[in-house]
């Protein structure tokens, strides 16, 4: 039985479901419903995301401009095979991070729900507009939640280092608020399709772009400004710390992607400029992992790490290089989400998350610690994880470029992907040898994840980590090594995936056609 096509009129619901699920448990405050919203809403919507790709194989791009309207004044949905893909994947982690709320009763705080569910809403809006001014707009719709789910959940020492994300986020929003104006006052629009070639055509065009481009490079945590992520994201619970992880940065790369191969159709202009900044970021997040004395920290210090390998894709800028960072794009975010997750129930059970206060759990929860080393593997690159087939993909395009004439580009690139792997082998040996070695706890802190207030007690020798707690990372655990074994269906879709973010041709006609 064939499936039907998608009709661009359902693109909004993607942001309307989880709005209208958000507005309606604000008024309705019924555990069973709240409970039902957060794992239907993202269910549904990554349902949504897999009929999108099957879609996409046929049309490589689909529009809807809603109320109607025609080209540059229309408020653009448009959705191709990169887009669609994002929305799976980050309506898994979200799944999976609200099941984890769920059963660590931070679901229950005030409001929690519907932020959560507001801040999909945004996500989702964010990877379908095809307009740089709704871009931002999206933007604020998940920063306002995010800022209220630090303050539920945090503790008075969380709030106090949340106020380094809340203005970040603030200043850069300026910044790409001005940089869109730019935008608009150089090329007299914003609507992307409209934009196509723009940047290589126009060099006022391209230096507003840049503006953009900086705003959403600094929300990614690219270096040299990406030290506010390390700090911020563990002074959150480890469930908002996984919803983070797998969308806020992740929406900036998304629009970096998106700008770069719509508006500069040759290649990004600044080259020199952004190939440092990412290689720095590969590098620095990989070794800063050594200095970490928190779990949460040192997975922090890898999401960075992981920006500087997507960003790669731009860099090298081909059709490979394109496909393996979407590749290690939708690594990240799963084997992250699996171990902030993972953490998460280590911390809930014992109390902390320090590494000088934790050990022997390789005896003591040896499945949970087997989750958290095949998370680490995926890190660094090794098998049976979906890391491996990542930056494999990423080094075979730095060959291609090397094999191209660009010798210092691709050997670049090839030695900052080698020696990251060295780096973070070496950070996360240290977090595996004071976690899962040494001597028997013999304390614990059994209040203190949520809290932050709990007193030190005996370790009773029943206390483990519970099967429920661990389940969540465990499945996006599965998942990482499924996309290893089923590297023969993952492949071809982030390579149509970035085939179809190359050909502005197809999303111009969608968007101005439609």
């Amino acid at each position: 039985m064939s499936i039907p096509a998608v009709p661009p009129t359902l693109l909004p619901l993607f942001v309307v479901l989880p709005l209208l699920a958000a507005a309606v448990l604000v008024v309705v405050r019924r555990r069973a419903v709240e409970t039902t919203a957060l794992i239907a809403v993202p269910a549904l919507v990554g349902l949504g995301a897999i009929w999108l790709l099957v879609e996409h194989r046929g049309t490589p791009v689909i529009s809807h401009a809603v109320g109607g309207f025609s080209d540059v004044l229309a408020i653009p949905f448009v959705s191709d095979t990169f887009s669609a893909l994002m929305l799976l994947v980050t309506a898994v982690s979200t799944l999976a991070a609200s099941v984890f709320l769920i059963l660590t009763g931070e679901s229950r705080y005030r409001f929690v729900p519907p932020l959560v569910l507001l801040l999909s809403g945004g996500v989702n809006g964010a990877l379908l507009t095809g307009d740089l001014f709704n871009l931002f707009v999206w933007v604020e719709v998940m920063l306002m939640p995010s800022y209220a789910l630090i303050a539920v959940t945090g503790t008075w020492r969380r709030l106090g280092i949340g106020r380094l994300f809340v203005l970040v986020n603030l200043l850069t929003s300026t910044v790409l608020l001005i940089g869109v104006g730019f935008v608009y006052g150089t090329a007299g629009t914003v609507n992307l399709a409209s934009l196509a070639g723009a940047g290589s055509e126009n060099p006022l065009t391209a230096a507003a772009l840049g503006v953009v481009l900086l705003a959403l490079a600094v929300k990614g945590a690219v270096v040299p400004v990406h030290s506010w992520l390390a700090r911020s994201y563990p002074a959150t619970s480890a469930g908002i710390m996984a919803l983070f992880s797998a969308l806020h940065t992740k929406v900036a790369l998304y629009a970096i992607y998106r700008i770069v191969a719509v508006a500069f159709e040759d290649g990004i202009p600044f080259l020199p400029v952004v190939a440092v900044m990412a290689f720095a970021t590969i590098l620095i997040g990989a070794f800063s992992t050594t200095g970490s004395i928190r779990l949460r920290t040192a997975m922090s210090h890898q999401m960075v790490v992981g920006v500087g390998h997507f960003l790669l894709g731009i860099v090298l800028f081909t059709q490979m290089a394109m496909g393996a960072g979407i590749l290690y794009q939708v690594h990240s975010i799963i084997t992250m989400s699996a171990l902030v997750l993972i953490i998460g129930a280590i911390e809930q059970t014992y109390g902390t998350g320090r590494m000088d206060h934790l050990s022997g759990l390789a005896r003591r929860d040896p499945w949970v610690m087997v989750i958290l080393a095949l998370g680490m593997f995926s890190l660094v690159g090794l098998p049976p994880t979906s890391g491996t087939w990542g930056k494999i993909g990423l080094l075979r395009a730095s060959a291609e470029q090397v094999s191209a004439g660009e010798a210092l580009l691709g050997w670049g690139a090839i030695l900052a992907v080698l020696l990251a792997s060295i780096g973070s082998m070496l950070g996360l040996q240290r977090v595996w040898r004071r976690a899962a070695w040494g001597e028997d706890m013999t304390t614990y802190r059994p209040d203190n994840a949520v809290t932050g207030r709990g007193e030190e007690q005996t370790l009773p020798d029943s206390v483990r980590v519970p099967a429920r707690l661990a389940a969540p990372g465990a499945v996006m655990m599965a998942l990482s090594l499924a996309m290893f074994v089923g590297i023969g269906v993952v492949l071809p879709t982030t390579e149509l995936a970035a085939t179809d973010l190359l050909d502005v041709n197809a999303y111009v006609e969608a968007v101005m056609g439609g």
